[in-house]
């Protein structure tokens, strides 16, 4: 039995240190043009979920769907998400389609993650994925008032989709803060 344990152990430190090796001598291609492997796809967004229901903050959106919070939403949306998420008139940015993992439209598919969650992600960003932590340029009620946004995108008022709309002539805007990655 002793040997059948030192086995295990032996056999996941040399897995360990394969791993490591493929990793340092640069065996795995982190090219964003890339299509990921299915491995990373799949494993990548199960651990984002997992983590994201493990740390999301249990609280309600404390912000109420008024026009007015509705429209700050809005506006704080244009000048930070746009270029990424997208706007009516253009639901699948350019810049989001060069990011791999692209970055979802939410005017194609409205978000689908509870407010708690949509928060957190906000506030936090997702690291190797394009989406910032915005912790450090909006306060805890902007960020509020863009998951109250994009809680009622389906259902918007006509002043605030008018605020949406004054952009269709121009492109959506590069996010203010975004970091540029080289």
């Amino acid at each position: 039995m002793k040997g059948f344990v030192l086995g295990v152990i032996v056999a996941f430190l040399a897995l360990g240190f394969a791993f490591w090796f493929v990793l340092k001598h640069g065996y795995i291609n982190f090219s964003a043009d890339r299509e990921p492997s299915v491995f990373e796809a799949r494993m990548a967004m199960d651990a984002v979920d997992a983590s994201t229901d493990r740390r999301a903050p249990d609280q309600k959106d404390p912000i109420q769907p008024t026009e007015d919070n509705l429209l700050a939403g809005a506006k704080l949306y244009v000048n930070h998400c746009a270029g990424c998420h997208g706007i009516p008139s253009n639901p699948e940015s350019q810049f989001s389609q060069s990011l791999n993992p692209e970055a979802p439209g939410f005017f194609k598919d409205a978000p689908d993650m509870s407010d708690n969650q949509n928060f957190y992600i906000i506030q936090h960003g997702i690291r190797w994925s394009g989406m910032p932590a915005w912790s450090k340029t909006l306060s805890d009620e902007e960020i509020w008032q863009v998951v109250t946004f994009l809680g009622n995108i389906g259902k918007l008022p006509s002043r605030v989709q008018a605020e949406l709309g004054s952009t269709s002539s121009q492109p959506a805007p590069m996010p203010k803060g975004m970091p540029m990655n080289h």
